[in-house]
């Protein structure tokens, strides 16, 4: 039980019941606020039902005080414009994952969007549907809120309440600052991981044996769902191609260099580019949203039941806090390793606790 009342009031209908709008329907439950559900499909918001994120909503409930808009991007402006009308007291918010074409879409048509509030969530996961829905998935996640001086005082108090009631970081962008920061750190990264994982489709057998956690990291989100990434990509192709034609240009660049690394200059070029990315990566929040870097130990676990869970019980026995945790495993061999983030001046304390504990590090 929550000891703190919930910021929401209810009642909240969600229209789309997949992954993030079920996801926030299991959310709201969990803070007692009353919840309702709609789905184009049956089985969908049926299942979402079934697991706690809310109930179908019926002709006789009351009128909701807020509209969650969790459908496809290529529908977002239809539905919050029939939202909209059907719900004329209530406040309506989106979570598409682009914010300009559906803003610029619903202006067109003429539409009042005061009682209109845009947002977007950057929470996610490789697979969708409502299967996949968590209560605790927007949780220290940023939640981005577009808003206008139109909008009224009480509507954004209503969007802003569901968004920390799930635990999210609140962010105020407008459309255009959203969509071009989402193209670099969302969008972007979706494309090089897909076309990366695509080289793999015709590799050997023996090739793909060499596979380790680099090659992992840098293609996990490609298993994403490519129809849906169709209406992403299209709705917010302008800044995509921009930062595309950029990426393309340092790759054009990296090759050459490359392929006579013996002209005068061209190990400076290669070293200066890799560099960048030293800087790059050093800018992604960590832990928290910080940017506290951490000393990553590698501890070397046998493939049996319990071995993980009793790493980690140590761990707490030693008073040694996990930032961050991967694992890996060794093709054929019944080993695993464990690379642990710890903080720096822990770090060569933590190696010699599980030393003398028994534990193989490297």
């Amino acid at each position: 039980m929550n000891e703190l009342r919930a910021r929401t009031r209810g009642p909240v209908h969600v229209i789309g019941a997949g992954l993030l709008g079920a996801s926030v329907g299991l959310g709201l439950r969990e803070r007692g606020v009353e919840v309702t559900l709609e789905d184009l499909s049956p089985t969908t918001v049926a299942l979402a039902a079934d697991y706690g994120a809310g109930r179908v909503r019926t002709a006789d409930d009351p009128a909701p005080a807020l509209v969650v808009v969790a459908t496809p991007p290529d529908v977002t402006a239809d539905v919050v414009e029939r939202a909209l009308a059907a719900y004329p007291e209530a406040v309506v918010t989106d979570v598409a994952s682009i914010k300009l074409a559906p803003f610029l879409e619903l202006t067109r048509r003429g539409i009042d969007l005061t009682n209109y509030v845009g947002s977007h969530p950057m929470a996610g996961r490789e697979r969708g549907g409502a299967v996949m829905a968590r209560a605790d998935l927007f949780k220290a996640r940023p939640w981005v809120v577009c808003r206008d001086h139109e909008t009224p005082a009480e509507a954004l108090a209503l969007v802003e309440a569901v968004a920390l009631d799930l635990g999210g970081v609140l962010i105020e962008m407008t459309p255009e600052q959203h969509d071009r920061s989402v193209g670099l750190v969302s969008h972007l990264p979706q494309v090089v991981s897909s076309l990366l994982a695509a080289r793999l489709a015709s590799a050997t057998d023996q090739a793909i044996g060499l596979a380790g956690s680099g090659l992992r990291d840098t293609t996990r989100i490609a298993s994403s769902d490519p129809e849906l990434w169709v209406q992403i990509l299209g709705a917010n192709r302008q800044p995509v191609v921009e930062l595309l034609d950029a990426f393309g240009a340092d790759i054009a660049a990296f090759a050459d260099a490359l392929r006579d690394p013996a002209q005068a200059g061209a190990k400076r070029r290669i070293a200066d580019l890799l560099a960048e990315g030293n800087r790059g990566v050093a800018r992604i929040p960590g832990k928290h949203g910080s940017s506290e870097h951490f000393t990553t130990i590698t501890v070397l676990i046998d493939d049996r039941p319990g071995e993980l869970g009793r790493l980690l019980t140590e761990l707490g026995e030693l008073g040694i806090n996990m930032e961050d945790l991967r694992l890996e495993h060794s093709p054929g061999a019944q080993i695993g390793f464990a690379e642990i983030a710890v903080l720096p001046e822990v770090a060569e304390r933590a190696v010699s606790d599980l030393v003398e504990r028994g534990w193989r590090t490297l």
